[in-house]
C-alpha cells in the first residue's frame, strides 16, 4: 500500500484528532470513530500511525547543536509547582546581553517539539526557557497520551504561575537584557495570553491558536500582542470576536493573523496537521515581532 499523504485524509479525521488531543473523547472513542474513515485500502492502524507525532525525524535543531548551549535547569516557582525543570538555550559564545523568550508547551508537557522550538528561537539570538509544567508529576513521560493525562491533574492557574516564574528567572539571568517575551502553542497560547494579562513588564506575547482571556482580563494587558490563528480551528476561533472587541475597546496594541485552510496545530511539524507554508510565515513573523519589541 502507498504511504498515506495529507491529501488522502478527510478533514473530519483532523477534526477528530483535535477532539482527542484536547480530551473531548478518549482513545477508545477516537479509534472507534477513526474506523469510519478506514476505507479504500486505508486501515485504522495506518491512520493512527500517520496522525501520531513523529518526534524522531522532525527535529530542526539537534539537542547537541554546536551553535547553542542548551541544558536543563531548575528554577523556583513558589506560587506554582515549587521547583520546575526547563530547557534553557543560549547562543554559543554570547557576548553582551540578549532578550529572553519563554516558550510554552501544549497540553502534554515539554515534548521534543517544544524543546526544538526553544532551540530554534535561541538561534535567532535570544535566550529561551522552555519549562515543563509536568515537573511536579515527574515531568513529560515520553509520550503525549500520558502527558495529557498528567497535565489534567494540575490546576491550570498554578501552571500559569510556573511560566510567570520562568519570566522572573530570565529577568535576572546574567545574559538577559531584561526584555522578555512569551510564545505558546494551544494550551501554551492561553498561557501567553494570560501572561500578557498578569505580567505588567512582559515585552511581547505571541499566542498560537490560544484560548482568549475574558473582557475584564483583556483590559489589564500592557504587552503588544501578535495573535496567530488557524483558519480551520473553529473551536478556538469561536472566542475571537469577543476578544477582538475587548482589545479594541481597551486600545491594546495587537496584530492578528488567520492562516486560511490550515488546522489547529499547523506549526507543529511532527504531525500531518503541519502546514509548511503557514508555519514558516508565522515563525518569520514571530521572530520579527520579538526583534522589534525586545531588542
Amino acid at each position: 500500500m502507498k504511504p498515506l499523504k495529507k491529501e488522502d485524509i478527510n478533514q473530519e479525521v483532523f477534526d477528530l484528532y483535535d477532539y482527542y488531543a484536547h480530551n473531548k473523547i478518549d482513545r477508545r472513542q477516537f479509534v472507534e470513530k477513526l474506523s469510519i474513515y478506514a476505507v479504500g485500502g486505508i486501515t485504522v492502524s495506518s491512520l493512527l500511525s500517520f496522525i501520531t507525532p513523529d518526534y524522531i525525524n522532525t527535529l530542526l535543531v539537534k539537542p547537541d547543536d554546536a551553535r547553542l548551549k542548551s541544558e536543563y535547569i531548575n528554577y523556583d516557582s513558589p506560587k506554582g509547582g515549587g521547583t520546575i525543570k526547563g530547557l534553557l538555550s543560549i547562543p554559543d559564545n554570547t557576548t553582551g546581553k540578549l532578550p529572553g523568550i519563554v516558550v510554552v508547551h501544549e497540553n502534554r508537557g515539554l515534548n521534543p517539539y517544544i524543546e526544538d522550538v526553544g532551540r530554534r528561537a535561541a538561534l535567532d539570538s535570544f535566550i529561551t526557557l522552555a519549562p515543563d509544567a509536568l515537573t511536579p508529576l515527574g515531568g513529560y513521560p515520553g509520550n503525549d497520551d500520558d502527558g495529557r493525562a498528567l497535565q489534567r491533574q494540575r490546576d491550570r492557574n498554578e501552571m500559569l504561575e510556573d511560566f510567570i516564574a520562568a519570566f522572573e528567572y530570565l529577568s535576572t539571568h546574567e545574559n538577559c537584557n531584561g526584555k522578555i517575551g512569551v510564545v505558546g502553542f494551544c494550551f501554551g497560547g492561553w498561557i501567553a495570553n494570560m501572561m500578557a494579562v498578569k505580567v505588567p513588564d512582559l515585552g511581547a506575547a505571541i499566542p498560537f491558536y490560544g484560548g482568549q482571556p475574558s473582557a475584564e482580563e483583556t483590559a489589564l494587558i500592557k504587552a503588544p500582542l501578535l495573535l496567530q490563528y488557524a483558519g480551520l480551528d473553529t473551536r478556538v476561533n469561536a472566542g475571537w470576536p469577543d476578544y477582538e472587541k475587548a482589545l479594541k475597546e481597551n486600545n491594546i496594541d495587537y496584530t492578528a493573523h488567520f492562516y486560511e485552510n490550515v488546522n489547529h496545530g499547523f506549526h507543529n511539524n511532527t504531525t500531518p496537521r503541519y502546514d509548511e507554508k503557514a508555519a514558516s510565515l508565522a515563525w518569520e513573523r514571530t521572530i520579527a515581532f520579538f526583534k522589534e519589541k525586545l531588542i
